[in-house]
């Protein structure tokens, strides 16, 4: 009897519950709609937190599963978040025009309406004109479906070009890395229709919402925890069939998958662009919790960050991914936020603001010198998971198959 898809991978619904249990402690305790004792600045940080969870789990599985190190993924994750972010700046911008013309004696047309809200918006870069790239700003499902779409599209022409051309390993990254550096380096102009540096500002506010901000990031929280089950309910469905058994065939050795008749371009592809619509998707929801987003979110250092987390977590384990950029995310805000006391040597003090990013590079290469399990292999020890003792045996049915020794060589 064929067991069924949760009957053989426990640890989703594990995982699940546990994100079921942590969403419902933060809400009990959230001044939104609980006791107060956690502060609706740190449940903002507690969501952000959970959709760059959701973005490790998508670098994890083009990462970890398929062994494409792409430097690129923070980009698709801002493009997610220019595009829901347009909405809201735009939406938020009429609503303060209308009401603010309003109060004239003669009504205003629409035309001075969008002139008005094209002023407020583009002044900053002295436009007032909107690029073709706002033609569908004003409705909120066209901008959610460009949500996926923009970058998934991106990801689908990167990826074929790169893939069918059989560009690979550290050629690969550097491609994905200079992809990402184009993308900010257009958007910093003024003219890219995006506000330039300035960037997209006062996204927290829900247009047309009264809610305080304390309900509201309660609100997403809820959301980014959902997106975070979906996301991981998704790529372990994924790794856990037939194309994940391909995809893992594909990072261990690509030439015998080709060999045996597999095409390898099209799951890369198809493992590359879903991966960034996961990115996408986290970014939509991480933006308006952060409040801002400009160009500097997609510089290629985000997306180093974010290869850093999912090795630190323990690469080719979801769950380690995702206890990888939460750990690192969260000692990330206390280190850099000022909360880490500094430690007074008499001839220096360590301020702690300046040196996280030293102990963040020296815990990454410890990690890949002397733990590559990552964090998620404590997980590994705890749950008495090893790998069977075969002393040499075929790895394979038949006598001659592939042996232990000759796989690690």
């Amino acid at each position: 009897m064929q067991r069924s898809f949760i009957a053989k991978n426990p640890s989703v619904l594990i995982f699940l519950a546990c994100l079921a249990l942590f969403t419902l402690m933060v809400t009990v305790l959230s001044e939104g709609f609980g006791v107060g004792v956690i502060s609706t600045s740190f449940v903002k940080t507690l969501g952000k937190t959970l959709c760059l969870c959701l973005i490790a789990v998508a670098m994890d599985l083009i990462w970890g599963f398929t062994g494409i190190l792409s430097l690129g993924h923070f980009a698709f994750f801002g493009l997610g978040g220019y595009m829901v972010g347009m909405w809201l700046m735009y939406e938020r911008t009429r609503l303060i025009v209308v009401e603010s013309l309003g109060q004239s004696e003669i009504p205003p047309t629409s035309s001075e309406i969008v002139d008005a809200i094209g002023n407020q918006i583009f002044g900053v870069v002295g436009s007032s004109e909107f690029p073709l790239i706002w033609a569908f700003a004003d409705s909120l499902f066209l901008q959610l479906a460009l949500v996926v779409l923009v970058p998934g599209i991106l990801a689908l022409v990167f990826g074929w070009l790169a893939f069918r051309s059989r560009v690979a390993g550290v050629y690969l990254s550097i491609l994905t890395q200079a992809m990402t550096l184009a993308l900010a380096l257009y958007l910093f102009q003024n003219d890219s229709g995006l506000r330039g540096n300035n960037g997209l500002s006062g996204l927290q506010n829900l247009p047309g919402v009264t809610a305080s901000q304390g309900v509201v990031s309660v609100w997403f929280l809820w959301a980014s925890a959902l997106a975070l089950g979906l996301g991981y309910l998704l790529a372990a469905w994924v790794v856990s069939g037939k194309l994940g058994s391909v995809i893992r065939g594909i990072r261990d050795n690509e030439a015998r998958v080709r060999f045996l008749g597999y095409s390898v371009e099209t799951y890369k592809l198809l493992v590359f662009t879903l991966t960034a619509c996961i990115a996408a998707i986290a970014g939509a929801l991480y933006y308006p919790q952060a409040g801002i987003i400009n160009p500097a979110e997609i510089v290629p250092i985000a997306s180093i960050y974010l290869a850093v987390w999912v090795a630190i977590g323990g690469r080719g384990r979801l769950y380690g991914a995702v206890i990888g950029a939460a750990f690192v995310s969260l000692l990330s805000t206390w280190f850099t936020g000022g909360q880490a006391p500094d430690i007074p040597l008499g001839f220096y003090t360590i301020k702690w603001v300046d040196w996280w990013l030293v102990l963040l590079g020296l815990s990454f290469v410890a990690v890949t010198l002397f733990a590559p399990k990552g964090m998620g292999g404590l997980v590994d020890l705890w749950s008495q998971r090893k790998s069977p003792n075969r002393h040499g045996a075929d790895l394979g049915p038949d006598d001659g198959a592939l042996r232990e020794h000759e796989a690690s060589q």
